[in-house]
């Protein structure tokens, strides 16, 4: 994963633009009376085009951001002050590569916090949004009233063939991967730990992981299979102690694949409590690929497609000329990758 380079100060701005950094810090801070209109605009432009962009900074209100402008808006029921980690990374990478073309993001909310009302008034006549990206899946009701303002839009991990542009991951590469992990090591008996069930995300990731069984020869039991509203480290606790009544089977399955690297981390402490060891007694690993695998204790096997790459890619899409894709819409799917942590071994 790219770290975000690091931030620049108000005193170095001063120092490249050779002007005081109380002058640097009443611009950036919206003082605009008694300040020279050219020395205001200057401030606001190197500010953006270094990347420039503290905790305060009202970057949608800089005059180089004037019709420079993407909207974010994120999917019920996630906020900005608690995005998922995957999410966040998503975010990150679409703000970094935003910025580099010198446009701004803006986040406009999330979609059950704007109603018809209040999507006019955003989007009223001279507003300043060249496009907005959704971050995850939102109803198709919503995505009707944004359509009514002919903007650019680009679905990030959500596909809506015919209705706007979308970026997504290559699920069945990333349960192929993963399967023939498992495989090589000798598992043959698998449960499914799924979460965000009514998401198009959980169904391509357990319709990815039963194809890629059935080209091995082998089968997902049903009772074997959970599915969840939510998809957390919490959920992924409680889909392990929805399958431990049947542990005692010899059926039980030796390998266990999950939603998301949240429910995996979640799934590894819920089965070490409970005395199993991981990965002698059973492996884990995630059907996404985000931070949470490379940064835990232990490092979570996980399968698919770098998320802040994501994020790039929808910063991309959204900022391309119409004409570049014609008329049409594109379904951009970004290659998997397999990390192979410390929660997967031989099968027992």
């Amino acid at each position: 994963m790219a770290r975000p380079a690091k931030k620049i100060s108000q005193t170095q701005l001063a120092l490249e633009l050779g002007i005081s950094q109380a002058l640097v810090s009443l611009v950036l801070n919206g003082r605009k009376q008694g300040i020279n209109a050219e020395t205001y605009d200057r401030i606001w432009a190197h500010a953006v085009k270094r990347g420039y962009h503290p905790k305060g900074m009202h970057l949608a209100a800089s005059p180089a951001a004037q019709g420079r402008q993407v909207g974010i808006i994120l999917r019920a029921p996630l906020r900005l002050n608690t995005p998922t980690m995957y999410f966040g990374h998503v975010q990150h990478g679409l703000h970094t590569a935003i910025e580099a073309r010198e446009f701004a993001t803006v986040f406009l909310g999330a979609e059950d916090q704007l109603d018809a009302d209040k999507l006019r008034r955003i989007f009223a006549p001279g507003h300043t949004f060249q496009g907005i990206v959704l971050v995850g899946e939102v109803a198709r009701g919503f995505l009707d009233e944004l359509r009514r303002f002919g903007l650019r839009i680009v679905a990030v991990s959500a596909r809506y063939p015919g209705l706007c542009h979308s970026i997504l991951g290559n699920e069945p590469q990333a349960l192929e991967a993963l399967v023939e992990h498992f495989h090589a090591l000798g598992h043959r008996r698998f449960g499914w730990l799924g979460g965000n069930v009514g998401l198009g995300r959980h169904e391509a990731r357990l319709q990815a992981l039963n194809a890629a069984l059935e080209r091995a020869g082998l089968r997902l039991e049903e009772r074997y299979t959970v599915r969840l509203k939510e998809g957390d480290r919490i959920d992924g606790a409680d889909a392990v102690r929805a399958l431990l009544p049947f542990a005692r089977r010899r059926d039980f399955p030796t390998a266990f694949v999950t939603y998301n690297t949240l429910m995996a981390a979640g799934a590894v402490r819920e089965f070490e409590r409970e005395g199993w060891r991981i990965p002698a007694d059973a492996s884990v690993a995630s059907a996404d690929f985000s931070p949470v695998a490379t940064d835990s204790t232990p490092r979570i096997t996980a399968s698919g497609s770098n998320p802040e790459a994501l994020g790039e890619a929808a910063a991309r899409l959204v900022l391309e000329p119409a004409a570049t894709h014609g008329e049409g819409f594109t379904d951009l799917m970004l290659p998997a990758q397999l990390f192979i942590g410390d929660t997967t071994g031989p099968a027992s």
